[in-house]
């Protein structure tokens, strides 16, 4: 869902004091209620909504109205999902319809795609007025929002370290004009004014960036007192030491809920062509008045890519990063829809053997 689409999320002030609208809950999740019974065969009459607010190897830690538990492991759930509990057995039996989702490829070699957060508003995309800033890593991150539809902003702390905070920012803003930036000081101001008008009842927002940028410290002080682990960067290289080690959604005291991830040593990009091309709206657009319609940019005559970088108008590290990003989506995504097919055709056979060896079984 579009996060144009999502305005009428937002819970009406005269529901702050409710208590599933302090959890994220939004008439986007009211409205699938009434279709459960119909569609689930013997669902609870008493089942209540409870949210995902944390993801353990073996379980789940579900909270709602008067509930606070851990669980089985139940439909693929992720951190921010929302799940029905019947109360009398204390498992889940339904997931409601996500409103966004947050992927990726899961580090490492098998290619699979792993889901890091659902049903999120606004992604803060943290990064820092030092070394750890790079505009490549910045525009994954803003394709990843995008594509999850939710509404990415740009957050730049450490910037009353930095002898030239504006300069950040510039750079920030050449990645998207969708996208707002801000840069912060939180050791000396108050970060909820500047992001007051994201963070609000009913809400769902993420931070997302490298470790050390201050997740966790923006976390800490929206919500008043400590609630995640902070540390300091390393001053050598300004790389950020880990200290959010999973991903845990936690309660603000105006009623909005805030995700707080690990740094990401790895971030590649699966099935988010469409957010690639949301990042890179303007060389998109450039391209369209390329001679061939599946020009690559590289030798073809009247290219206006080309034309771009030679006047100057293109930049053309920026067209390469967006090569980059496609060619790896493209790969990733060719790559795990291969890994599915195999591991259906694998499981089929597996149950065609079982199947197999118990009808041999009963012949006996």
């Amino acid at each position: 869902m579009p996060a144009s689409e999502r305005s009428n999320m937002v819970v009406a002030p005269d529901a702050v004091d409710a208590p599933l609208a302090r959890l994220g809950w939004t008439p986007f999740f009211e409205a699938q209620l009434d279709s459960l019974s119909s569609r689930i065969l013997d669902f609870p009459a008493a089942a209540q909504p409870t949210r995902v607010t944390a993801v353990h190897r073996n379980t789940l830690r579900v909270i709602g109205v008067d509930v606070d538990l851990t669980i089985p492991h139940a439909f693929e759930a992720t951190v921010g999902d929302w799940l029905m509990l019947d109360p009398e057995t204390k498992t889940a039996c339904a997931r409601l319809e996500r409103s966004s989702l947050i992927k990726r490829k899961a580090a490492g070699r098998i290619t699979y795609t792993q889901s890091i957060a659902a049903n999120i508003d606004t992604v803060f995309v943290v990064s820092s007025c030092n070394a750890d800033f790079n505009v490549a890593r910045l525009e994954r991150y803003v394709a990843l929002a995008f594509e999850a539809d939710t509404t990415p902003v740009i957050i730049l702390t450490k910037a009353d370290l930095s002898d030239d905070p504006d300069g950040y920012v510039a750079q920030a803003q050449t990645i998207s004009e969708r996208v707002a930036v801000l840069a912060l000081d939180v050791r000396n101001t108050d970060p909820s004014d500047a992001l007051a008008p994201w963070v609000q009842l009913g809400q769902t927002i993420a931070f997302l960036g490298s470790s050390g940028v201050g997740k966790s410290t923006l976390v800490n002080a929206l919500s008043g007192q400590i609630k995640a682990a902070t540390q300091g960067i390393r001053d050598d290289d300004a790389k950020g030491r880990h200290t959010t080690t999973h991903r845990e959604l936690h309660q603000l005291p105006n009623g909005c809920a805030v995700l707080d991830t690990p740094g990401m040593r790895e971030l590649q990009l699966t099935d988010a062509a469409s957010g690639i091309k949301d990042v890179f709206a303007d060389l998109i657009e450039v391209a369209a008045q390329c001679k061939f319609s599946d020009c690559a940019h590289q030798s073809e005559p009247k290219c206006a890519i080309k034309a771009g970088i030679a006047d100057g108008s293109v930049d053309p590290a920026r067209v390469e990063r967006w090569q980059k990003l496609q060619d790896e989506d493209a790969h990733n995504s060719e790559a795990a829809t291969q890994t599915a097919a195999h591991r259906k055709a694998r499981d089929k056979s597996l149950g065609k053997t079982i199947k197999g060896l118990q009808k041999g079984n009963r012949k006996k």
